[in-house]
């Protein structure tokens, strides 16, 4: 373990960090379970196709973002945080014995509500792991923090949507024993995390969600680093929120690949992200450089109009397997893409965590990382909308691609323009 990541094994760490993986892997196999059984097993609900069953767990999976991460982060700045996340991860628990019955039973109703209440323990457990980090982690340890982080984050998703699709056809109880076994695992881990104490102990909660939330992101324009950083990250997150939403039907139309195919892109994008991340915690040198935000995004375009040219031409003929895919030049110009669109997000996304953390007061951190998940969750419905527009105008998969390429400039600009630090290497 190099001196980058030196604190890895230790308790103020890893305990953390195996929680959070554990967590987002458990999202990812339910949600990806459910959503393949619908399409694929003929689960079926009220009289809706397939791809509105789909489009209903999504949104139910999101929607606690928006209503309960006002409530969420003022209760991280509350309570000890390690505190909150033991008794989020044992209602993760109950969770799981909710979905086990759904499979069991084949019941949408009963997974639809197991999927709302995931999406609430990720609204609450949020904002604790990063604000958790600077309670724990010297400030030059905290670059190597986040990285370890995303690293892990997009490599639990990556396992989860695998192990989710290939469960499919198998006895149910292996699924149900999995997620149980995930959950147990995460609640074992976070009884492990030492104290996190409150940073705010007499803020006051509130019922009213809507003015909750109306106030955070107010307070958290009134700070303009930890607003830049807010933007960025979403900027972030829509931009990864139209690649892996448009990837299965991009490697269909345009790349002529089967499922083999686009589970290949799918593993390239996400172990290039955590790669991505872990090589900006190293480059940085235990600073916060937020140099590497211009680099990640200018190194995100390059690599999209790349994949553009290589591939705004529609595949006509069989699907090709993994193998004879393989065997075409021009595939691994495209792998190669898009291990540099995840390798470059890395870089573009570690520092603008480790600034969010670092700009935002003690006692207003934990809401800071709740108003990014809400922001996260705007732009993520606005890069739905806008692909819906732009699909339904061009009918070209390569050409949204291509302007959203393109659009990274023009986010580059606004960012620079709100905070010059972006363009110097200083820490």
């Amino acid at each position: 373990m190099s001196a980058t990541f030196a604190f890895f094994p230790r308790r103020r760490f890893l305990p953390l960090f195996i929680t959070q993986f554990l967590g987002a892997f458990n999202d990812n196999l339910l949600k990806t379970a459910f959503l393949v059984m619908v399409s694929y097993a003929g689960l079926g609900f009220a009289g809706l196709p397939a791809a509105q069953i789909v489009n209903l767990a999504s949104g139910l999976f999101i929607l606690p973002f928006f209503l309960f991460s006002a409530t969420a982060g003022r209760l991280a700045e509350r309570l000890d945080k390690a505190r909150i996340a033991r008794w989020v991860k044992l209602s993760e628990l109950g969770i799981m014995l909710l979905a086990a019955m759904g499979f069991y039973a084949r019941n949408v109703p009963l997974l639809l509500l197991a999927l709302f209440l995931m999406g609430v323990h990720s609204t609450f457990f949020g904002p604790i792991k990063y604000a958790m980090l600077p309670q724990h982690l010297r400030r030059d340890e905290l670059i190597g923090g986040n990285g370890l982080i995303e690293m892990g984050t997009f490599i639990a998703i990556l396992l989860g949507q695998m192990a989710g699709s290939l469960l499919v056809g198998q006895p149910v109880w292996v699924t149900v024993a999995l997620l149980g076994a995930a959950a147990l695992a995460g609640w074992f881990s976070s009884r492990q995390i030492p104290p996190a104490p409150a940073s705010a102990p007499d803020l006051p909660l509130h019922l009213n969600l809507w003015r909750d939330t109306r106030s955070l992101l107010a307070q958290a324009r009134q700070l303009p680093p930890v607003w830049t950083a807010i933007l960025g990250i979403s900027w972030f997150w829509l931009l990864g929120a139209v690649y892996l939403t448009q990837l299965p039907t991009f490697t269909r139309l345009h790349l002529g690949g089967d499922a083999q195919v686009y589970t290949l892109m799918l593993a390239t994008f996400s172990l290039a992200i955590g790669a991505g991340s872990l090589l900006c915690a190293r480059l940085s040198h235990h600073q916060l450089r937020l140099g590497w935000v211009s680099v990640g995004l200018l190194g995100m375009t390059v690599a999209g109009l790349d994949l553009f040219a290589a591939s705004h031409a529609r595949h006509t003929g069989a699907l090709l397997d993994m193998g004879t895919f393989l065997a075409r030049p021009q595939a691994w110009r495209v792998i190669a893409d898009f291990a540099l669109l995840g390798a470059f997000g890395g870089l573009f996304t570690v520092p603008l965590y480790t600034w969010l953390q670092t700009a935002s007061p003690e006692t207003f951190r934990a809401q800071a990382i709740a108003a990014n998940n809400i922001v996260n969750g705007l732009f993520m419905v606005a890069a739905a909308a806008f692909s819906g527009l732009l699909l339904a105008w061009l009918d070209s998969i390569a050409l949204l691609f291509l302007l959203v390429a393109l659009s990274n400039l023009l986010a580059l600009l606004a960012l620079g323009w709100r905070e010059r630090q972006l363009w110097c290497w200083r820490g």
